[in-house]
This record gives C-alpha cells, structure tokens and sequence, in this order.
C-alpha cells in the first residue's frame, strides 16, 4: 500500500480549467463534499476569485491553486510534479479544462483544440496516474461533448498542424471524439485497478469554452445554452456519485449513460489513438 505523508489527508480531487464554468462549480461541490481540491489553471489571478469564493462558501475547505496551461506541455510536466511533491494521494482527476472556435496550434505544434483538450490531459493523466492507482478506489472524468458524434474519426496528420477550417468546429469535434475514445481505452487498460473512467457530455453550457468563437456564431449560440450549474451536474454525478462507482469507460448525458458515436466505439482507432499520443508525449 502506498505511503503519503499526510495519512490524515481528506479525499483528494485536482480538476483542470476550474476558474471558471463547469470547472468552477464542480470545484464548490466537490470542496462541499469534504474533498481536498486543487485547481489547475492558467492564471492564480483569474483563479483567486473561486478561491475566495469556495472558501467563504465552505469553512475550512482545503483549495489550492496549480498552475497549468495546457498549451504547453511542458507546464503540464510541471503541473503534475508539483502536485506529486506535496506527497498527497489522488482520489479523482476531472480533465475538464478545454476551448472551441480557436484556431491555431499549441507550443509542441498540435491543432490547438486537439492540443490543448486531448493531448495535454492525456499526458497529465498518464504523469498521474500511479498515484491515481495507488489511491484507489479513484476515478477520472474527462469532459466530452456530444460533437463527437459529428467527428468522422481522426485525421493524423491534421492534428499535428495549425487549424485548418473557418470555424475550428470541425476539430473540436474531433477533438472531443479523442476525449471519448481515450477515456474507453484507459477504462480497458486500468481494469482491475479500482480506477474507474468516465465521458461525459455537459450540455451546450455558458462556459469561456466559447470565448474565441467568431461573430455571429457565438451570438447565435448563447441563445441556447444552459447554466454552468446545469452542466456541471454530470460531471459531479460521475465524480462522485455511488451509482456509478462500479462502471468504468462509458459515456454520460444528462447523468444517465448514453450509447457515444460508432466511431467512438472503435476499438482499433482507441488504441492507435493511445499508441500515438504515447508517442506524441514522450519527452524528445
């Protein structure tokens, strides 16, 4: 059994992107249920707001701020060692972070949506995952969305380039798609270990996801979105809801399993997805 050197320590949770939207409301919640919680962004600027906020609201929560831009896979290395150094165990990763309608690449020259919501959370994942395991019973959830149905599978060589269509809708649905796969193979690879994976669609929340996207389409969009605490129910239902503590690798809507894309059902395409972002991440 793995050694900590806080035994005393509450369960413990790190969740990306949660400064703000479904991040921020997840990060209450779950400081709310008594968990240890770390919030890994950008900005401890931006992020000092939910601090304060998830302090005042809970009393004596244990919130931390780590800093992590996943564009850059080198601060994801750095993310995940500083965590590791607290010596702290790790009872629930939320890979929950991610953008849309931006275009571009990332540092290490991936398409920036699938950069920075793929292949920055798979490396986190994979830095933090024996002391996942070690943790167990622990779970990781990666948020999704349902425009992976829309993702015909994936293009390898446009996910190592800049953003080639108008809108960056079209990867980011391919990017989305990686979310769903990646989550069904390490549910495959972690079977036995009392980890436990999940995919999830949000709904079509108001989050900064939507920031870059241009005009009018973002306009026309917030017509019809939801609350970031409507969203947020999903994921904190598959973080910590006991209902679904003995599924692994499914994917969730609206808190109720949900049957994902046939080409996110593709056994072969999952694991040369994985395959390849091994290789993608592996320091040069």
């Amino acid at each position: 059994m793995a050694q900590f050197k806080n035994k005393a320590a509450a369960r413990v949770a790190l969740i990306t992107g949660a400064n703000t939207g479904i991040g921020r409301v997840t990060a209450l919640a779950l400081a709310r249920q008594g968990m240890q919680v770390f919030l890994a962004c950008r900005s401890l600027e931006r992020t000092q707001a939910v601090l304060d906020e998830i302090r005042a609201a809970v009393p004596g929560a244990q919130v931390e701020w780590l800093t992590l831009d996943l564009q850059d896979l080198d601060s994801v290395r750095a993310c995940a060692q500083a965590f590791l150094a607290k010596g702290l165990p790790l009872h629930l990763l939320v890979n929950n972070a991610g953008l849309a309608g931006a275009k571009g690449a990332t540092r290490q020259g991936f398409e920036l949506a699938f950069g920075v919501n793929h292949v920055g959370h798979f490396l986190l994942t994979q830095l933090l995952l024996e002391r996942i395991k070690a943790s167990a019973p622990a779970r990781i959830v990666t948020v999704a969305s349902r425009a992976h149905y829309r993702a015909p599978g994936i293009d390898w060589q446009a996910v190592r380039a800049p953003t080639a269509s108008a809108t960056a809708i079209p990867e980011y649905g391919v990017s989305k798609l990686a979310n769903v796969l990646f989550s069904a193979e390490l549910a495959r690879r972690l079977d036995g270990t009392g980890v436990t994976t999940y995919s999830l669609h949000p709904g079509v929340v108001a989050t900064d996801v939507w920031r870059s996207m241009p005009w009018p389409l973002g306009s026309l969009l917030k017509l019809f979105l939801i609350s970031p605490e409507k969203g947020a129910a999903t994921t904190v239902w598959c973080a910590s809801d006991a209902a679904v503590g003995t599924e692994s690798g499914l994917y969730y809507d609206s808190c109720k399993r949900k049957t994902p894309s046939r080409v996110a059902q593709d056994l072969s395409l999952a694991a040369e997805l994985w395959k390849r972002s091994e290789d993608w991440v592996r320091p040069a």
